[in-house]
């Protein structure tokens, strides 16, 4: 049909049936299981409250996915401004991908190289997304790291290229001088956007939100309450220091630009 999404090949629709249904049911499993333990220890040095928005998994006419889930962190304010460096929030990247492998008990790995993250089943070699190096940007009031989506077993072919991303937003907010230590509200997002999964292209979005997407919130909200222990991971790579080092986040509200979009503009620049 003109205009629809290519049928994907027999044999990487099965392995993608294959790799979602079974990393959703292993996952799910070992969430509401094991990894529960791990999500309620008493070294919590902040409060963590979900407060995801009321539209927070939404599909556009195109067929792109947008998810955002969303935590208060409350925590002294002097231990904020301690923290609130790119430094850190390369840790907060690094503290992220920890999670993933810990909550599936390794059987989703990170790869890194200089230029891409690949996100990987242990058991086999199948490549299930592979990020572009992050992008960071920091002021004085918000921090943003993003991972663009490049390709993977779990991306249809239109959602590659680096259009779609993985994102982590921070914005700090007034401190309440009332409490003792005086309190502050730091809030933490998740997004992915402009994604387009290849078993909604495959076999319909139905087998998209009963796995892969309902995995992602679980195991998302799951990362948002850990930060109330702010045990933040080394980060593999350690390039900032400074909030100079980095560019300013755009205003709130306002998306960062796609390559395509940075193409378009170029060439009407020219």
């Amino acid at each position: 049909m003109t205009g629809s999404e290519p049928r994907l090949p027999s044999r990487r629709l099965a392995l993608i049936v294959l790799a979602v249904v079974g990393l959703a049911a292993t996952v799910l499993g070992l969430l509401l299981g094991f990894s529960r333990q791990l999500l309620n220890r008493d070294k919590r040095v902040a409060s963590a409250t979900i407060v995801d928005p009321s539209d927070s998994t939404t599909t556009d006419p195109s067929g792109a996915m947008r998810s955002v889930q969303g935590a208060d962190l409350y925590l002294d304010a002097v231990e904020l401004d301690r923290i609130w460096s790119p430094m850190h929030l390369e840790r907060l990247a690094r503290t992220y991908w920890r999670f993933l492998t810990r909550a599936t008990l390794g059987l989703v790995r990170i790869h890194y190289t200089d230029r891409e993250r690949f996100v990987v089943l242990a058991f086999a070699p199948l490549k299930l997304l592979t990020f572009q190096a992050p992008e960071y940007e920091m002021d004085a009031d918000r921090g943003i790291v993003r991972w663009r989506i490049e390709r993977g077993l779990l991306v249809a072919s239109r959602g590659r290229g680096g259009n779609g991303y993985l994102q982590i937003d921070v914005h700090r907010y007034g401190t309440d001088d009332r409490t003792r230590p005086p309190q502050a509200r730091l809030h933490v997002e998740v997004e992915v956007a402009n994604f387009y999964p290849a078993i909604a292209s495959g076999i319909g979005r139905w087998a998209y939100n009963e796995t892969q997407s309902r995995v992602h919130v679980i195991i998302t909200h799951g990362f948002l309450r850990s930060l109330a222990r702010l045990d933040l991971a080394e980060s593999r790579v350690g390039r900032f220091a400074k909030l100079d080092e980095v560019p300013d986040p755009p205003a709130v509200g306002v998306r960062s630009p796609t390559p395509q979009q940075q193409q378009e503009t170029a060439r009407g620049a020219a």
